[in-house]
C-alpha cells in the first residue's frame, strides 16, 4: 500500500534574501510524520511532502492521504484534504486541531485520528486494508514512550543544519492558554535514556533541538540526560522553565557541558496577577533578570518569547514593554497576541462570555499577522493591535530592530560562538 503524508504549510514571506535562506537551512522537520513511519508496518511504501520545500501533486498515486495541522492551517488543510478526496483518495486528517474538533475535521476527511497517533495508525491502517475503515480514531491510553521506536528520519528532506528530538511528553502546569495537553496530556512521560542517546549518535546534524515542552520538570532525568550527552559533542537548545533555571546551578552547569547553547523560556507576560490567573506558576516577574543573568554566566544564549493581551495588561502597562524587554538583556525574542485556541479552558471561557469575535482559523496565527481574534478587556481591539505591533517593530521589523540586533550581537559575543550563531539564526528568522 502507498502512503502519502502530507505536512501543510502556509510558508511566511520573509523580507530578505538572507531570511530565505536561513529558512532553508534552519527550519526543522516536525516529528510527526516521523513517528507515525517509525509504526507503519515496513509492508507499506511511505511519501512525504512537506510543502515548506515540495509542491502538492493532486495526482499522486498512493492509497491513502495522511494529513497534520493545527489551527491556524486547518483550513489550509481541509483545502488539500479536500481536493485529495475529488481524486478519489481516502482522507486521514490528524493533528492539534483535528484532535479539539473532530466533527469539523470530519467533513473534509474519512477518518480523524485524535491526539498521539503511534497507537492507533497501525490499527487504522489495518481496518483500511479490511475494507473498515472509522471515522474517529482515539488511543485509549496514553503511549508508552519506552516502546516507541526512533523516527523515521529518512523521509524527510534533508535538513543541513538542524535536527529535532524528544526526550519527554506532556506537561503538567496546565496554563490556560495552552494547547499543548490537547494531544500530549497534562502527565509527564519520559524515554529511557539510553533511547535518546542512541538515537542522538545517529543524527548527523550538529545542531539539535528538543520538541519537549519543557526539560525542567524533572530535573533528576534532565540531568542524567544531560550528563550522558556530554559524549555526544551536539550542540542543542531546549525549552524551560523560570523556576527551575534560576534556583537549580548544577543543572545550568550540566546544560552548558552537555552542548546546550540556548534556553527558550516562556515568559509570557509582565504581570503577575495574569500569569497567577493563566495558572503560569513557574514564573516570578521579579526573577525574570536573575535568571537570564545566571543562565549568560553559565554562556548559554536565552530565548523569551511573550504574549500580549492578557485580561490584566492596560494600556498604562503595555506602553512600558518594550522598555522591559531591553531591560532583560534577552538574546532573542519570539511575540504574540494572546490568541485563545479551541479546545484550551481561555477558548472555553471566552466564547461562554460572548468574547470570541471569530471562528476563522487563518486568524488563529498567535498574532504574528496582527489579528485578534477575542474582545479585549481594557481596550479595543485596534488599541491592543497598536500596541501589540508597535513593540513587534521595536524589536523584529523596523531600523530600530536593526540597531537593537547589533547591540544584542555586540553583548552576545562573551557567550562564546554557538550560543551567539543561534540566536543570530532565530533572530534571522524575522527578517
Amino acid at each position: 500500500m502507498k502512503i502519502l503524508f502530507v505536512e501543510p504549510v502556509i510558508v511566511p514571506g520573509v523580507r530578505s534574501l538572507w531570511g530565505k535562506i536561513l529558512r532553508k537551512l534552519y527550519t526543522s522537520n516536525s516529528l510527526t510524520f516521523q513517528m507515525l513511519a517509525a509504526v507503519t508496518p515496513k509492508r507499506h511504501s511511505i511519501k512525504l511532502v512537506d510543502e515548506r520545500f515540495d509542491d502538492i501533486d493532486y495526482n499522486e498515486e498512493c492509497d491513502i492521504v495522511g494529513i497534520t495541522c493545527t489551527t491556524y492551517y486547518a483550513p489550509h488543510a481541509y483545502e488539500i484534504a479536500d481536493k485529495f478526496r475529488e481524486k478519489g483518495k481516502t482522507v486521514v486528517l490528524g493533528g492539534h486541531h483535528p484532535t479539539v474538533m473532530p466533527q469539523e475535521a470530519k467533513i473534509h476527511a474519512d477518518a480523524v485520528v485524535m491526539g498521539e497517533g503511534e497507537n492507533t495508525w497501525p490499527q487504522l491502517l489495518e481496518d483500511f486494508e479490511n475494507g473498515n475503515l472509522k471515522s474517529f480514531y482515539k488511543s485509549e491510553k496514553p503511549v508508552n514512550l519506552k516502546s516507541i521506536p526512533f523516527p523515521r528520519r529518512d523521509i524527510v528532506v534533508k535538513n543541513l543544519l538542524v535536527a529535532r528530538v524528544q526526550a519527554t511528553r506532556g506537561c503538567p502546569y496546565k496554563c490556560n492558554f495552552c494547547c499543548i495537553s490537547n494531544v500530549e496530556g497534562s502527565t509527564l512521560r519520559k524515554r529511557p535514556i539510553d533511547d535518546v542517546i542512541n538515537e542522538i549518535k545517529n543524527i548527523p546534524q550538529k545542531f539539535l533541538i528538543f520538541s519537549d515542552a519543557s526539560l525542567t520538570i524533572d530535573l533528576e532525568y534532565t540531568k542524567n540526560l544531560f550528563k550522558q550527552m556530554k559524549k555526544l559533542k551536539k550542540k542543542f537548545s531546549c525549552c524551560g522553565n523560570i523556576d527551575a533555571l534560576v534556583s537549580d546551578d548544577e543543572l545550568l552547569k550540566l546544560a552548558k557541558e552537555a552542548g546546550c547553547v540556548a534556553w527558550y523560556i516562556g515568559f509570557e507576560t509582565f504581570s503577575q496577577e495574569a500569569l497567577d490567573n493563566v495558572g503560569k506558576t513557574t514564573n516570578v516577574v521579579e526573577r525574570y533578570k536573575e535568571v537570564v543573568e545566571k543562565i549568560h554566566k553559565n554562556r548559554m544564549a536565552v530565548i523569551g518569547s511573550f504574549i500580549i493581551g492578557f485580561d490584566e495588561e492596560t494600556e498604562e502597562t503595555l506602553s512600558n514593554y518594550s522598555k522591559n524587554i531591553d531591560d532583560l538583556k534577552l538574546d532573542g525574542i519570539e511575540l504574540g497576541i494572546l490568541t485563545p485556541f479551541p479546545g484550551t479552558p481561555l477558548f472555553d471561557q471566552m466564547e461562554k462570555n460572548r468574547r470570541i469575535l471569530t471562528r476563522d482559523w487563518t486568524k488563529y496565527s498567535e498574532g504574528n499577522e496582527g489579528d485578534i481574534v477575542f474582545q479585549p478587556k481594557h481596550m479595543s481591539e485596534e488599541k491592543l493591535r497598536e500596541y501589540a505591533m508597535g513593540v513587534y517593530m521595536d524589536h523584529i521589523a523596523s531600523y530600530r530592530a536593526v540597531i537593537r540586533n547589533i547591540k544584542t550581537t555586540i553583548r552576545g559575543f562573551k557567550l562564546g560562538f554557538y550560543p551567539i550563531f543561534w540566536s543570530f539564526l532565530q533572530r534571522g528568522l524575522w527578517v
